[in-house]
């Protein structure tokens, strides 16, 4: 039974949840002593806030100058579906899925938008194949698979002189991965994954080619208030300089700031994907020699650095999906590991989130608890 001895060592930080998910290290409540308080969003103070957001934003992501970036409501999930809503339409439409959320844009750009769209999909660990997509058309995908463990390794088959508009859900992208932004026209994405920021609100980036498409065309339903970029055909500016549609909380913009302000603080965004680097490293060289686990991802070139999703091989395992479940309890249980079970919708297994605010000692100290979570629930079911 020495297998099932209890790893010494344990995570400091055993929040490894795929979102929210943790908070920079070091975080405390006083860091938040600055939020205007009771104060409204629209006084010098909030827009100052919320234009000081926008502003390190492009900063520390390396956004180009002449691109917009805008706060908005909903999350990514309504950051995303403000774009297909105001954008779609004019082109003929391409998606790409390959995970859960990926489905979920085909399912609003098909049923909802009702658009005669080209569907390409793959399975849970794999991408589609970019060159088999026509940039002539808008094209739709994640960037990272937030529940499937993959991504798209880089921008190289997206041509720069496409006609389409390519739309990216970079959620559990931004700040951790390279996003190659001459080839994106819009980029969304929310502050609770890789700077473990608060909920409910979403970033939007528009390129320019992006702009000139809402101020020329005009789609061909109705949008909710909650939707409209622009106004007597001109984009509304001031969405783009912190004057938010509705109103944001300044407790979460002031959330975002501080772990912004840490980011600047680590040299920007190439310090915060050398740090995911080295926390999904920590997860691949641990399972690399053992016959029990895997990656999920089929190709090591698209294997995400951020949700890193595991799958238990071992073919004495009778029912997956209950073990699975019953590993993830287990560490939760330790207080090792607190929401590492594979998504509801993915195959089963565990999910490690490794962006850049979590340390590479905690990844490294969690994995031994993993092969003692599996030994423990094997011998159980024996």
């Amino acid at each position: 039974m020495k297998d099932l001895t209890t790893p010494v060592a344990r995570p400091a930080n055993p929040r490894f949840s795929s979102g929210p998910c943790a908070k920079i290290p070091h975080y405390n409540l006083d860091l938040l002593l600055d939020a205007p308080l009771g104060r409204s969003h629209r006084a010098a103070v909030g827009k100052a806030k919320l234009a000081e957001a926008i502003d390190l934003t492009r900063e520390v992501l390396g956004v180009p100058a002449d691109y917009r970036i805008g706060i908005v409501p909903g999350s990514d999930t309504g950051a995303v579906e403000m774009a297909m809503w105001s954008l779609l339409g004019a082109r003929p439409v391409e998606m790409l899925a390959w995970e859960s959320f990926g489905e979920g844009w085909v399912t609003d750009a098909v049923k909802q938008l009702k658009l005669d769209a080209t569907v390409r999909k793959a399975d849970y660990g794999r991408i589609v194949d970019f060159a088999q997509v026509d940039f002539d058309k808008d094209v739709i995908f994640t960037w990272n698979g937030t529940t499937s463990g993959v991504r798209v390794p880089n921008g190289d088959a997206i041509p720069a002189d496409r006609a389409g508009l390519t739309i990216c859900d970079a959620t559990s992208a931004a700040f951790a991965m390279d996003l190659p932004f001459d080839k994106l026209d819009v980029v969304t994405f929310s502050w609770q994954k890789v700077l473990g920021g608060e909920g409910a609100h979403g970033m939007l980036i528009l390129s320019p080619r992006a702009v000139e498409r809402l101020e020329t065309y005009t789609p061909a339903w109705p949008l909710p208030k909650i939707f409209r970029l622009t106004k007597g055909g001109k984009l509304i500016e001031g969405i783009f300089k912190g004057e938010t549609i509705n109103t944001p909380s300044m407790l979460a913009v002031e959330d975002y700031l501080v772990a912004l302000k840490w980011a600047q603080s680590l040299g920007g965004v190439k310090a915060l994907i050398a740090r995911a680097d080295a926390n999904a490293a920590a997860v691949r060289d641990f399972i690399a020699d053992k016959d029990w686990i895997a990656d999920l991802a089929a190709d090591p070139a698209t294997a995400s650095n951020t949700s890193v999703c595991l799958r238990f091989t071992d073919p004495s395992i009778r029912d997956g999906a209950a073990f699975a479940k019953a590993v993830a309890k287990r560490l939760e249980k330790e207080g090792v590991a607190l929401d590492a079970g594979a998504y509801r919708d993915a195959p089963a297994g565990l999910r490690i989130w490794c962006g850049s605010t979590v340390e590479a000692s905690d990844v490294a100290a969690l994995m031994p608890w993993i092969e003692w979570a599996y030994r423990a629930e094997l011998a159980a079911q024996a």
